[in-house]
């Protein structure tokens, strides 16, 4: 009854109320189980089915610690690091939760026979631990994934270089996809008003990244006119950098896989757009061995498009299989950023194109509180918008992350927690209506 109460609540709008309930003893959290690390041994990667390894169980409440809050979650989404923690690559994520377990008394709660997974949320504040000031409950937030110590004096810079860095739900316990979520008070931001929860759950990651990947000094450093070539233009990733490129006055050349997408780009302005494998591009002849002859008939087309301009940027996230065409297409001078590799973390390429043409690769990894903040302040004026595609409820999340790993979906994939059906907590009712149609472009609107 108490979760349940919770969820009226919240539905009600009667947000006063939450922090004067009582809090349940456990609650329902999607899990990989620690007995289980093995059973996909011997499977390619792609043969791999999370729907066999995502369970939904009834898990303790965490204790809550100093810094710390406890959010009910409304609704979360699925990333490409909850795919890796269901297949158990590179590795079970166990071995991330017993080396935070060893750092305090307080992290050891960490280190369970079960993990609670999931790097995104959206919801309302249930309780605050010693220390936190800026939260209360009863506010509705939605929460990055950026999980840090700051006792050292690396991190101070820029947190995501903090030497006890890590991704909350992925490196952590106690994850977004669930009814409750454990989080650290600075991984808190304002819910944007005008989104239902499983729109403002789906940009936290994604959209964070992008930000730091190509417009953060940290990364590309993105500027008007420059040339960015964007693979997978309309997935997760791909589309939070379509909309920066095109509000921050680049010129985005999409690479997507298929008509529909190449049609999402369109919609949410791109001009330049290939489709990969309508053209036929195989940059791989053989496991292993290249074919520099695509990279040039690849660089060609983007000339074509361009009027003759290489890319400025390269917005690379699959890695292993393009990265060779990567190297080749940027400029000279140009820049490769790159995170995630989710083809393949063991990248080729020929390093003549790279030192001779006086290229740069810079790695980017999620993005710090202050560019994560800006990436979501951006969502909740309006100006970049939440890529959802399709949303599961909390029963169907193995089928959600089974969509992601083998490509079958477009734009985020969300999961339902506590909301009991889409299109539910809207606030700015008129700032919505202004921005309808971008907001359901990846709907196929």
């Amino acid at each position: 009854m108490t979760l349940k109460a919770i969820r009226e609540a919240i539905l009600s709008g009667d947000l006063a109320a939450v922090g004067s309930l009582d809090l349940p003893e456990s609650y329902r959290g999607v899990t990989v189980h620690a007995d289980e690390a093995g059973m996909f041994e011997g499977l390619a990667s792609r043969d791999k089915d999370p729907r066999k390894s995502l369970h939904v169980d009834e898990v303790p409440l965490p204790e809550l610690g100093p810094g710390e809050a406890l959010v009910a979650v409304m609704a979360s989404a699925i990333n490409y690091n909850t795919v890796w923690t269901s297949i158990f690559e590179p590795l079970p994520t166990f071995k991330f939760l017993q080396r935070y377990g060893k750092l305090s008394p307080l992290s050891k709660r960490h280190d369970l026979p079960y993990h609670v997974v999931g790097s995104d949320a959206a919801g309302v504040v249930l309780r605050t631990g010693p220390g936190v000031h800026r939260w209360k409950a009863g506010d509705e937030v939605v929460a990055h994934c950026l999980n840090v110590e700051l006792e050292g004096p690396d991190g101070h810079n820029d947190t995501m270089l903090d030497s006890e860095q890590r991704i909350w739900g992925f490196e952590t316990n106690f994850g977004g996809l669930a009814e409750i979520a454990l989080v650290k008070a600075n991984q808190l931001m304002p819910k944007p008003a005008h989104l239902t929860w499983e729109e403002a759950a789906c940009p936290g990651l994604v959209n964070s990244t992008a930000y730091r990947q190509l417009v953060s000094r940290n990364g590309a450093d993105m500027k008007q006119g420059d040339v960015v070539l964007i693979w997978g233009a309309s997935g997760g990733l791909g589309s939070y950098a379509t909309q920066y490129a095109i509000n921050g006055g680049a010129i985005p050349v999409c690479v997507v896989s298929s008509p529909e997408k190449a049609d999402i780009c369109r919609r949410l302005g791109a001009e330049l757009v290939i489709d990969r494998s309508a053209e036929g591009y195989r940059f791989w002849k053989d496991e292993e061995t290249q074919d520099p002859k695509e990279w040039q008939r690849f660089g060609a087309r983007i000339r074509e498009l361009t009027g003759g301009e290489d890319p400025d940027i390269v917005f690379e996230h699959p890695g292993r299989e393009t990265f060779g065409a990567s190297v080749y297409a940027a400029r000279r001078g140009g820049t490769i950023v790159t995170c995630a590799s989710t083809s393949g973390y063991l990248h080729q390429y020929d390093n003549r194109y790279l030192w001779m043409n006086l290229k740069r690769i810079i790695g980017s990894h999620f993005a710090n509180y202050r560019e994560s903040w800006e990436a979501n302040r951006l969502i909740a004026k309006g100006l970049i918008h939440p890529t959802l595609s399709k949303t599961y409820p909390l029963e169907e999340t193995g089928q959600a992350a089974l969509d992601v790993h083998r490509n079958a979906h477009q734009g985020k994939v969300g999961v339902l927690c506590l909301a009991p059906e889409e299109g539910l907590g809207v606030r700015d009712g008129s700032l919505r209506e202004r921005h309808l149609a971008r907001i359901n472009s990846f709907r196929g609107a």
